[in-house]
């Protein structure tokens, strides 16, 4: 980088002499969460960042043990020091912030593996009626804390426990007063674990290859610092209840991941169910175990698995809706990395795992973001060409979510921008089309091909499913949009490309988090625990990779265009 050069030429012309010539020397610099400083040669990126007021986990106190400092360089590796033996176990620009060290002049730019408040969205009324009655496995009486009746130790004020939705993306937690069962507070961040891979099968041969559980101990580490952040002493948390995929929930316990990412896809707990050395999938340990920082009573319970890669979300999905309790076939759909697809009544439950990918999640895309602040969430395209924005946070965009994208899919189908087959029409010189020029935001043919097969995946999920059910599109009671991409999503938009069938509008319900609602539910009851357990062990899984119609549903849904009637037969 050349030197600065800085005249003070109107003093020095005064008395006729040429002007000294000030030179600037070079300087490292840190630009980390919307943040900027100079940084000195040698100093740790831990340290820069530390003095930025930006706090990067560590349990270790920078003695790159713990593992957990992980941030994600998004420019200027090259004017880092080498990587040290501690960063060996990551991928291409990720380090370990007490281990990096400035090393040469220039622009360093980062970002923690918590890139700031994901968007939270509550369960909504539609799951109402199905909350059970006040029954939780914890309670009080004085200051003695009573489980199942039994005193098991002191406790200073209400018994609290913790709902979580552990997603390959998000990860969503709730503090829940025991005693009243009310809600306190709900925060969220992004799943730390993105270093081993955006999937879980990428993340099932990370930890495969990898010793030292590394996806579980930053994963706890980063859970551990969202409990001390809830209002109230942590050491009132008495449980925690784990909804999750498979593969992310057998992780957090730290149970070997192998046999999910081999047919028959099944977990070490189904192999042992089969077995007849457990009786149920469902997980307990005591949270000391796990070194999480609440009451030294505590547990963590893991609700019970459907099957396969159809997760403990997806139960606590069927517990939330109540999709198995009536007469009328149902589907509720949690569109994500590994989207689930559940149908059925109360006579007979089918359900389903959708290896989807991230890009609906912004994984994978050019400009795609999670659900944050400053991500663009809502498009509208004017016959004039001008393009129309809504920003979540109401601040510059920094990229396109969920919801945006489906939004400028559905936009640029409707003005003739992009074919049914997502190829660009009239695009930019440069192949792309572009949303906001001005802060750089765009997508391309490329993009529109991940998403494109993102929604295959999902369209032939539904329908599989829906065949093997033996019910018409046309004749579902109720489609239960599921998860926050799924509540914030324009379903005109999602009907219009194919990525949920063509019903009537009033039969289309979007529940919010289900998963976190479910998990919520089982905290308050135990009732709820034990008829979940008892449901799961009668839903039939569907193998979709089985089925002879997979490969053509999987095309004919990556095509955008409506599927399914929307009147009944």
């Amino acid at each position: 980088m050349p030197a600065a050069r800085c005249s003070y030429s109107s003093a020095w012309s005064e008395i006729g002499s040429e002007p000294e010539t000030v030179v600037i020397p070079p300087s490292c610099r840190l630009r980390i969460e919307g943040r900027e400083t100079i940084v000195d040669v040698g100093e740790t990126l831990f340290d820069a960042a530390e003095a930025l007021a930006v706090h990067v986990p560590t349990s270790c106190h920078k003695q790159g043990k713990c593992r957990e400092c992980m941030v994600e360089i998004e420019a200027g590796e090259d004017g880092l020091s080498p990587r040290t033996p501690e960063e060996e176990h990551l991928p291409a620009s990720f380090r370990l912030a007490c281990r990096a060290r400035f090393a040469a002049p220039g622009l360093v730019a980062a970002h923690t593996m918590r890139r700031g408040a994901l968007r939270i969205e509550q369960s909504s009324r539609a799951l109402e009626s199905h909350e059970s009655e006040l029954d939780p496995c914890y309670r009080r009486r004085g200051d003695r804390l009573l489980r199942y009746g039994l005193e098991i130790g002191i406790i200073d004020g209400p018994p609290l426990g913790v709902a979580v939705d552990l997603g390959t993306t998000t990860v969503v937690l709730q503090l829940v007063d025991l005693e009243s069962g009310a809600p306190i507070a709900t925060q969220s961040f992004e799943n730390p674990q993105r270093f081993g891979g955006s999937d879980v099968m990428a993340r099932i041969r990370y930890d495969t290859d990898h010793h030292g559980r590394l996806l579980q101990r930053v994963l706890l580490g980063y859970l551990g610092r969202a409990l001390e952040s809830f209002p109230g002493d942590p050491r009132s948390i008495v449980e925690l209840v784990i909804a999750g995929n498979t593969t992310m929930r057998d992780l957090l316990f730290g149970l070997d991941v192998h046999s999910i990412g081999q047919l028959p896809y099944r977990s070490r707990t189904e192999h042992e169910l089969r077995a007849g050395d457990r009786a149920a999938t469902s997980l307990e340990v005591a949270a000391r175990a796990l070194g999480l920082p609440v009451h030294p009573m505590a547990t963590v319970y893991g609700l019970p698995l459907v099957g396969s890669h159809v997760g403990a979300d997806a139960a606590a999905c069927l517990l939330a809706t109540g999709l198995a309790e009536g007469d009328g076939v149902s589907v509720c759909m949690d569109i994500g990395t590994n989207t689930e697809v559940v149908v059925g009544n109360r006579q007979r439950v089918l359900a389903a795992s959708c290896p989807a990918g991230p890009a609906f999640e912004g994984g994978g895309v050019s400009c795609g973001v999670p659900g944050l602040e400053g991500a663009i969430e809502r498009i509208r395209l004017h016959s004039d060409g001008g393009v129309e924005i809504g920003v979540i946070g109401d601040r510059p965009p920094i990229g396109i979510c969920g919801s945006g994208l489906v939004d400028l899919l559905s936009e640029l189908l409707r003005v003739g921008r992009m074919n049914a087959q997502g190829r660009l029409v009239d695009d930019d010189d440069d192949g792309r089309f572009t949303v906001d020029a001005a802060h750089g935001i765009f997508v391309t043919e490329h993009d529109v091909n991940a998403l494109a097969q993102a929604k295959g995946a999902n369209a032939a999920g539904v329908r599989i499913v829906t065949d093997r059910y033996g019910v018409e599109l046309a004749n579902i009671e109720r489609f239960y949009l599921a998860g926050g991409f799924g509540h914030h999503l324009d379903a005109d938009a999602a009907r219009h490309i194919g990525l949920i069938p063509d019903l009537p509008a009033e039969r289309i319900v979007q529940v919010g988090n289900a998963s976190l609602a479910g998990a919520a539910r089982v905290l308050r009851s135990h009732r709820a625990r034990r008829d979940l357990e008892e449901l799961v062990s009668r839903v039939e899984h569907v193998a979709l990779e089985s089925s002879p119609r997979f490969f053509d549903y999987f095309v004919d849904g990556c095509q955008f265009e409506s599927f399914g009637a929307s009147e009944p037969a």
